[in-house]
């Protein structure tokens, strides 16, 4: 399918940028066409605390850290922090780059111009994994290390003036390895054993019980799947995680029918016959995957799911949670779902989503719109951020079994 994008007065650097935002949409689940994404994130959250879906390879929860430490180090100020961090994590991206490293590294297309550096898109990990020592935001620890300077150069005195230990604690986790000698020269993508032994302890210590720990902890690299229900070892999860994983794959089959409903009655109203083929054929697949399923469907508590969605804290919007128990609903319990590639009401509930999601620009009435549709549209299963986690997990397991080469 051509694309939709022209390039009239775009510099080189602009046009890297795109692509490199561009490359993010490869993973088709990240499109949330009807507005299910909180749902989505909230059991991301659940299974793989602290993983985003920019998430490239798990030395970056290193380099970030070592980056600022050091900037901490240069005592670079508050006011200049962010202008500084944003050249080193350019520089990095050059020196990743130089040794023909293929997959992984951000920034690959975009280089200088990325909008979103390794710094931003891992802030929330190294947080969740207690790798920054603080609670703030990125912005918030910018603009907290003057004060920070200040503190830790303030030393307490006896009453005979003589001066006491401590002035402070450090941003970074006290077990942090240390960078290697003249970082970020010479780096990969590589952990090295210690490094991974150290973000698999993270992992486990602060995210314990979850899909993502009981991954890392493995003594043995797993076989890339497409999703984590698939986990060559889901039979020796815990039963509370094979919980979490059977409500994760349930919400995941069934909803994906919404999705090509909704390209379906795009590509009726667009009056492409070999795109109202292809979907029609995609439906009538999907229904006989969830005809397969039938009985453990039916048997699917949804109470039970929308209290494993909501045991984080999270709180689904009324409507977002009406739309997915009504196709629910229409899916499993009034079957069969075949039926459901015809059915007004479905049609209906597709249409009026859309709406809500997007008011004025939903493309079942926005002509516009409609015509930079470009024949798919949020098709992807969700996932959940598993390919992100996956290869975070087997870059950990990889190191601690010594199977690691530089240019994967």
């Amino acid at each position: 399918m051509p694309s939709a994008f022209t390039w009239l007065d775009h510099s080189e650097k602009q046009r890297r940028t795109v692509m490199e935002v561009l490359t993010l949409f490869k993973d088709k689940s990240t499109v949330d066409e009807l507005g299910i994404g909180t749902i989505r994130d909230a059991i991301a959250d659940i299974l793989f605390p602290g993983t985003g879906a920019p998430q490239t390879r798990a030395r970056y929860l290193l380099f970030v850290p070592w980056m600022y430490q050091q900037l901490e180090a240069a005592r670079v100020r508050s006011g200049e922090v962010a202008r500084s961090a944003r050249l080193e994590e350019a520089r990095l991206i050059e020196i990743l780059l130089q040794q023909d490293i293929k997959e992984g590294v951000i920034g690959r297309l975009a280089r200088g111009g990325l909008q979103r550096m390794p710094g931003s898109i891992y802030w929330g990990a190294l947080r969740t994994y207690g790798i920054y020592r603080g609670d703030q935001s990125r912005d918030g620890y910018h603009a907290g290390l003057d004060g920070d300077y200040k503190r830790w150069t303030t030393r307490a005195r006896t009453d005979d003036g003589e001066t006491l230990g401590g002035g402070g604690g450090p941003n970074w986790d006290r077990g942090l390895p240390p960078a290697p000698t003249g970082f970020p020269n010479g780096v990969d993508l590589v952990l090295s054993s210690a490094e991974a032994e150290y973000l698999r302890d993270r992992i486990v210590t602060s995210a314990p019980r979850t899909v993502f720990a009981h991954i890392v902890s493995a003594t043995d690299v797993d076989e890339s799947v497409e999703f984590p229900w698939m986990h060559p070892r889901h039979a020796d999860f815990p039963v509370d995680l094979q919980s979490q994983l059977a409500h994760s794959q349930n919400l995941s089959e069934v909803m994906h029918g919404a999705a090509l409903l909704y390209n379906l009655v795009l590509a009726e109203q667009k009056s492409s016959d070999e795109q109202v083929d292809d979907y029609r054929a995609r439906l009538t697949e999907w229904s006989h995957g969830t005809a397969q399923r039938a009985a453990h469907l039916k048997g699917w508590s949804r109470s039970a799911f929308w209290g494993f969605v909501e045991s984080r804290g999270v709180r689904i919007a009324s409507p977002t949670r009406q739309f997915v128990d009504t196709w629910l609903h229409m899916a499993i319990d009034e079957g069969p779902a075949e039926r459901l590639a015809d059915s007004v009401p479905a049609r209906e509930l597709i249409a009026n989503r859309e709406r809500r999601v997007k008011g004025a620009l939903a493309r079942v009435d926005n002509k516009a719109a409609l015509d930079r549709y470009a024949g798919e549209a949020g098709t992807g299963r969700l996932v959940y951020r598993w390919p992100n986690a996956q290869r975070i997990a087997q870059d950990i397991l990889e190191a601690l079994s010594g199977n690691t080469h530089a240019q994967s």
